[in-house]
């Protein structure tokens, strides 16, 4: 694993399940789940790291590594679950936040799938679980591509593909004193490979002004930005159940708000959450008018060549969201600012270097000794997390049907009680909206705010 990767499986916990997701709609009739199953095992090569189980080396001395699974049961990752009667939406969500409030059994490759039938109108759906230590948001699209069909023909797997799947054998399992070694050479190795590339970086970047100008006028904006004034009770300890809310809007509402207004995409959404945030903490109480909601908003640094990697290639700006604005053109205008100025000061690069350091060869084992931290003892300076992930613009099908939504999950971990995913797909933007269950109970408000956020943006401006 690489140090990122490691950071997400050693400092998970039983209420904090560190596992991205998302919820797969499609059109009737459902498959049987011993159809699905021959499906997907015909697909498993495809994805190698599904047979693959984590190994940890002894005392921690490296990071964590992927091997085969000699015990590996399809039927242990594709599961069946029936909507309650009359299977309408609010019955799926709920059931989906039940599922995903689950910890993957860490003894087992980290994935699993849910096929959920009975809905209303002879829909049926997916749930697919994969461990954030497996992929990132852009590695999770290109998983679901793996495992989905880009056409609506279909052919069912033959009894010999599927005997022909069965067949696999893993790799032998390497026994602790392999990995003690492995780990010795490769925290000799891999410092100085990193010690040689940081002095060729570092000896031109002392002749770069301008980048460094750059690196200390980013360090001093995100630190400029923890000092405006937040509300309390966002962070706190998280319990072990979800609440989940989800919602929908066409992406040609956005690029309406983006030729009227300017901006990006990400901007109008991120000014939409803080319309989100303002109707969930206005429930609660009156805001200050430069009352801000700090969020982190992941940013890939996936290059071309780099697509369908299983593994994390992120880097993150901070934001404040202007939540006691309440003017939605005002708001808009304040969060393009402060992306446009991220943009500027290479505030992305600050947050590649801060993931950087989980490649130290000490940070396994103080990932380790962390992860045993009291729950309690939790950050307040970030509150949310806001990621949004750009999905595909043509269709997908699973078994010849089709699917019509595709809501995404985030997790909440480290204090933080809400996080918002966002995922494009057909010309249509999907939000999945994650809080603790018990700590959020008005989770819906912030749902509805965002949606609010973008019919305010739209008719802002007009006579």
């Amino acid at each position: 694993m690489s140090g990122l990767d490691a950071s997400f499986y050693l400092l998970e916990e039983e209420n904090t399940p560190l596992h991205l997701a998302a919820l797969l709609v499609f059109e009737g009739p459902a498959p049987s789940h011993s159809e699905l199953l021959d499906e997907i095992a015909v697909r498993l090569p495809r994805v190698p790291r599904y047979r693959q189980r984590v190994l940890s080396v002894p005392l921690h001395l490296g990071r964590p590594v992927w091997v085969d699974d000699p015990r590996f049961r399809i039927g242990a990752h594709v599961r069946r679950a029936a909507s309650p009667v009359p299977g309408n939406d609010e019955q799926l969500f709920e059931l989906a936040a039940r599922l995903l409030a689950r910890r993957l059994d860490p003894g087992r490759p980290l994935w699993e799938i849910w096929l959920i039938d009975g809905l209303e109108g002879g829909r049926w759906a997916l749930l697919a679980k994969v461990h954030h230590c497996m992929a990132d948001g852009l590695a999770g699209i290109d998983l679901a591509l793996a495992m989905l069909d880009v056409g609506a023909g279909y052919r069912r797997p033959s009894a010999e593909e599927v005997r022909a799947a069965a067949r696999w054998r893993p790799a032998p399992e390497p026994s602790a004193l392999d990995l003690v070694r492995a780990a010795a050479v490769d925290g000799v190795v891999r410092p100085l490979r990193r010690l040689g590339g940081a002095a060729v970086r570092g000896i031109g970047a002392l002749g770069d002004r301008r980048r460094l100008g750059e690196f200390a006028l980013g360090l001093s904006r995100v630190a400029g930005r923890l000092t405006a004034p937040a509300p309390d009770g966002l962070n706190g300890p998280i319990g072990p159940n979800r609440r989940w809310s989800t919602l929908r809007f066409p992406l040609a509402d956005v690029q309406k708000i983006r030729a009227a207004h300017g901006g990006t995409v990400n901007d109008v959404v991120l000014a939409a959450v803080a319309a989100g945030y303002r109707n969930l903490l206005l429930g609660r109480r009156p805001l200050r008018d430069d009352t801000v909601v700090r969020t982190i908003v992941p940013v890939s640094v996936r290059g071309d060549g780099e697509r369908g990697e299983l593994t994390n290639r992120i880097s993150a700006v901070l934001v404040n969201l202007p939540v006691g604005v309440a003017d939605p053109l005002e708001r808009l205008a304040r969060v393009r600012a402060q992306t446009d100025d991220a943009k500027r000061s290479g505030q992305a690069g600050i947050g590649r270097i801060v993931t950087g350091l989980a490649d130290a060869p000490a940070v396994p084992a103080l990932l380790a000794l962390a992860s045993r931290v009291p729950a309690r003892l939790r950050q307040n300076v970030v509150h949310t997390v806001t990621t949004n992930v750009p999905g595909p613009d043509f269709p997908l099908y699973v078994m010849g049907r089709r699917l019509t939504e595709l809501y995404p999950y985030v997790p909440i971990a480290a204090g933080i009680r809400v996080a918002t995913a966002i995922l494009s797909y057909r010309g249509g933007l999907h939000i999945g909206v994650t809080g603790d269950a018990d700590a959020v109970p008005d989770l819906d408000l912030l749902a509805k705010g965002v949606r609010n956020g973008v019919d305010e943006l739209l008719g802002a401006g007009r006579s």
